[in-house]
């Protein structure tokens, strides 16, 4: 690993090294030539760094040299960044050149002094690399450069793809119908009978027990992933290990052993991998040819081959492939269950910044879900992400390398929210390859032992905070606190961790402190100036932060997010003009934004903007959001009713040019709103995904800018506010959620009857997903109509179906609550949750009607209306009785959840019961007859629930 670091960080101390800020330092403090100077030493090493790469894997003199090599290089990479911090202090001085000179020289840290203690760092730092530098000789070591990554790689990444939750199991089709045997038709005389599936890593094992269990699950009453406890007669518990010996003396089933893909699974798998880039329908007979002898060596086994072909996928060239067999691969013997060395391969052929950012991940316990976000800024902060193109963010940037991992199969189990990826896990065998790659540079202290073998030289850390004490090492760049549950209350005190903390580990890059109910934040802190990314999240105990936090200028990220008792930021914050990251989700105690903020230009996440309510705090006002251009993510406005000046002020924030924003939250609080507080001067940009507002009073004309969302898929609405119709938001295309609450006001959703242009069906809702309406007390139909609303008998029925069809064609949830409807569009297509409390049952009879009559003998069951609803939830329901639920319950065959509240005419359970074989949960109260009849044991229904726990 340290020759790939040693790269790593050559390649960027080269880049400052020309820059044109340290040349401007070394007028400075008069050691410009001792900067070109050492330059020169670093391009030289830099240079024959790929041939002491190679030579490394076999002789340990090389892999030595590199290990000093690294920390020489990482001591001159601190001393560059105390060149910076300090030029960038001294600038953000202001006032003139002179000014700022005097204010130097008699400052506490004397510049003259300074830059004599300078001089002399960077000469002995520059003698001691020229030193190594000379050593290279006797290792015969030649200049080597990289291949650069060329166009075909360009492609990959430009590529746009939504990776898949579950990786598709290719092949196994015996071991599917074995196991499937195993589980349903082997009787056993156990309650419980343990099925183990026994193979070395990366055979798939879990992958295969993850695709018996989605197959089989509907067969069981209930089913919970990797279970280990007693149950019923008939369960079934599937245990994955690479020990036969385990499997003998978990069960007395006999084991059912993994072996490789077949040649024709693993071709397949190979080359839906590996060739996936060529443009041809089919791949030429040379690759073919290549590419199965490659194949011969990975043994069968899935991981090594998706790992593998995902690295012969960035290869276009014939010679690349012979290459990769005829030497790297021809190096190695693949016996069983030896597949490090094989990914390994892989490694060795990442690039260098890709090989940093992959070891890094070694600090993360096995099995544990990896937040991507937070991952790419821990890559950020230690400067593994190198910014080439201005046009994009570091955050991009990182995002990039991380896709590059994936499609390389470093990473599985991804998952995604449509626009970033949110989190990730690292097999088992890669996490071994992490540990193995990293060696002393990373460590994951979670003992006593491990802690006192963590070497004085070691650069990141993921520890206890308890074990903080035992740490010798001083040149931490990441340490990262993961308290135990158990150990919450055993935390030593804050006083000596942050002592600690800050006397040792002064060359930290990352620090996380979060969960870990500290009280107060020591003014020392500011002595960690190389730091990054500081998480102090999740303390309800803190309440204010150090001003010195300010002079922390090279500081990325500050995580405050669910600090409910924090109650302002720190004055001078502009100061922080580097920050691109300000997290603080949830931190209700906010009273104000500090001013100064607007001049924060780099940020792009500011997760929620206070409004000072009556101007005693001194706060930012509005106009300071204006500069904010590059803000993404969320960005939640508070206090909007206290704002004095509303028009000009709303307008200033200037939101319709934060086109980055995903979501947009608009608080008022309890201020005064009055005709001057228009929602029409907020504007946002087109490209605005969430909108919620919450609390508004003001008229009943919902903003013309609603309509220009087109992009919009979340909209919710709290009360009070005057709305009376939201017919804008009905032609909303892309929509997928929609939740109303509390407008008192509101009559209806549609401005027209069922039979004007507005009121056409087919303009309701095409995407929505999620409807939740509660607390509209008014509202009673969805048209506005001027004829009184008729029984259900004046009702025509084909109407009603074909209506129905055409309204709602997407919805899977709906959730109406207080809201007396006794007219709307239909919801066959439901098949998550309807939940209907104090409410018509008028538009329920009219769906279950619709479903009745849809009934034929050639109707699959499957494919009728609510058949596949899994939550139903029914209280105080006007009109609901045993004759309204009877002929209906019988289709609901996924039916998973039945509540049935406050329902008096419900005087038995129908038949039918006995039908909803999916039912886990049946909660029947405040229904007194039913609640009589469902007694155990001798109640008149109990027989149709007695299998399923009643609440």
């Amino acid at each position: 690993m340290a020759e790939a670091i040693a790269f790593d960080i050559a390649g960027g101390l080269a880049s400052k090294l020309s820059s044109l800020a340290l040349s401007q330092i070394g007028l400075w403090w008069n050691f410009k030539d001792d900067i070109e100077d050492l330059k020169n030493t670093i391009s030289t090493i830099k240079a024959v760094l790929l041939d002491a790469e190679e030579q490394s894997m076999t002789s340990n003199l090389v892999k030595n040299w590199l290990e000093k090599l690294k920390d020489a290089l990482y001591d001159a990479d601190d001393l560059l960044d105390d060149f910076s911090t300090e030029a960038l202090r001294k600038d953000l001085l202001g006032g003139n050149k002179l000014t700022k000179e005097v204010r130097l020289f008699f400052s506490s840290s004397n510049q003259f002094v300074y830059g004599l203690k300078m001089g002399r760092q960077i000469k002995a730092i520059k003698a001691r690399l020229t030193s190594i530098g000379s050593e290279a000789k006797m290792f015969n070591l030649v200049e080597r450069d990289r291949l650069v990554e060329t166009s075909f790689m360009s492609k990959k990444r430009q590529r746009t793809h939504s990776f898949a939750h579950k990786d598709e199991i290719i092949g196994r089709e015996d071991d599917k119908a074995a196991l499937l045997k195993l589980i349903l038709e082997f009787q056993s005389e156990e309650n419980v009978y343990i099925i183990p599936i026994v193979g070395f890593g990366g055979l798939g094992k879990t992958a295969l027990a993850q695709f018996v269990y989605e197959t089989v699950k509907d067969h069981f009453e209930l089913r919970i992933w990797k279970l280990m406890m007693g149950g019923a007669k008939g369960s079934r518990i599937i245990v994955t290990t690479r020990s036969l010996k385990v499997a003998k003396i978990t069960s007395k089933c006999q084991p059912h052993v993994l072996k490789g893909l077949s040649d024709d699974d693993a071709w397949s798998l190979f080359k839906e991998i590996a060739f996936e880039q060529i443009s041809t329908d089919s791949p030429s007979s040379e690759f073919v040819e290549i590419g199965k002898q490659i194949l011969e060596r990975c043994g069968g086994v899935p991981l090594v081959i998706r790992t593998i072909a995902g690295t012969l996928s960035f290869k276009n060239s014939k010679n690349d492939w012979l290459s990769f067999k005829d030497n790297e691969l021809a190096r190695i013997s693949q016996n069983e269950g030896e597949i490090l060395p094989t990914l390994n391969l892989s490694y060795d052929h990442l690039p260098s910044h890709l090989k940093h950012c992959f070891a890094y991940c070694r600090l993360y316990p096995k099995d544990h879900k990896i937040d991507v976000r937070t991952l790419v800024q821990f890559w950020i902060a230690q400067g593994f992400v190198k910014q080439s193109n201005p046009s994009q963010s570091l955050e991009e940037i990182g995002l990039g390398y991380f896709k590059d991992l994936v499609e390389r199969s470093f990473f599985q189990e991804v998952e995604d929210d449509e626009t970033w990826f949110t989190t990730c896990k690292m097999h088992d065998l890669m996490h071994d390859l992490a540990e193995v790659v990293a060696g002393t540079e990373s460590s994951l202290v979670d003992s006593n032992s491990s802690a006192s073998e963590v070497s004085e030289k070691c650069r990141h850390v993921s520890i206890s905070p308890l074990l903080i004490p035992l740490l010798k090492g001083k040149k931490l760049r990441t340490l990262l606190c993961f308290p135990k549950e158990s150990e919450q209350s055993q935390i030593m005190s804050e006083d000596e961790t942050w002592d600690l903390i800050i006397s040792r580990c002064r060359c930290l890059r990352v620090l996380k402190l979060n969960n870990l109910n500290l009280n107060t934040i020591p003014r020392s802190i500011h002595k960690l100036k190389h730091l990054r990314y500081l998480d102090l999240s999740d303390d309800p105990n803190l309440k204010i932060l150090p001003k010195s936090i300010c002079n922390m200028q090279n500081l990325h990220a500050l995580k405050l997010d669910w600090c409910v008792g924090l109650e302002e930021l720190p004055k001078k914050i502009e100061k922080l003009v580097n920050i691109s990251h300000i997290g603080c989700v949830h931190c209700y105690g906010l009273t104000h934004m500090p001013r100064g903020i607007g001049k924060l230009t780099s940020l792009e996440i500011l997760s929620r903007f206070v409004v000072d309510k009556d101007g005693s705090h001194g706060g930012a006002d509005l106009s300071e959001l204006s500069g904010l251009i590059n803000l993404k993510g969320e960005l939640t406005i508070s206090n909007l009713g206290f704002v004095k000046k509303a028009k000009k002020m709303f307008r200033a924030a200037n939101l319709k040019e934060k086109q980055h924003l995903g979501a947009l939250v608009l608080e008022w609080g309890d201020g005064n709103n009055d005709d001057e507080k228009l929602l029409e001067d907020l504007q946002p940009h087109p490209n605005l995904k969430m909108l919620k507002v919450d609390g508004w009073r003001g008229d009943a004309k919902f903003p013309s800018w609603l309509s220009l969302l087109k992009k919009l898929v979340d909209i919710t609405i709290w009360g009070p506010s005057n709305f009376k119709h939201l017919s804008s938001i009905a032609q909303l295309h892309c929509l997928q959620q929609l939740k109303i609450s509390n407008l008192t006001e509101l009559e209806c959703m549609e401005d027209h009857g069922p039979n004007g242009r507005q009121g056409d069906t087919e303009s309701f809702f095409p995407s929505l997903k999620v409807l939740r309406l509660w607390n509209c007390p008014n509202m009673k139909s969805w048209w506005r109509t001027t004829k009184p609303i008729d029984d259900d008998s004046n009702e025509d029925d084909t109407t009603v179906i074909r209506a129905s069809t055409m309204a709602f064609p997407c919805l899977s949830s709906l959730d109406i609550k207080y809201c007396p409807l006794t007219s709307m569009p239909l919801y066959p297509s439901l098949n998550e949750k309807l939940k209907l409390v104090n409410t018509s049952s008028r538009p329920l009879k009219k769906t279950i009607k619709m479903s009745i009559s849809s009934t034929t003998p050639s109707t699959s069951t499957s494919s009728l209306p609510l058949s596949k609803l899994k939550s139903f939830h029914a209280e105080n329901i006007e009109g609901l009785d045993t004759r309204m639920l009877d002929g209906w319950l019988q289709h609901l065959t996924n039916l998973q959840q039945l509540y049935l509240v406050d329902l008096p005419n419900l005087t038995s359970l129908p038949d039918e019961m006995r039908c909803l074989t999916s039912l886990e949960e049946l909660c029947i109260r405040q229904t007194p007859q039913l609640e009589e009849r469902c007694r155990k044991d001798i109640g008149a229904d109990w027989h149709k629930i007695a299998r399923i726990a009643t609440g």
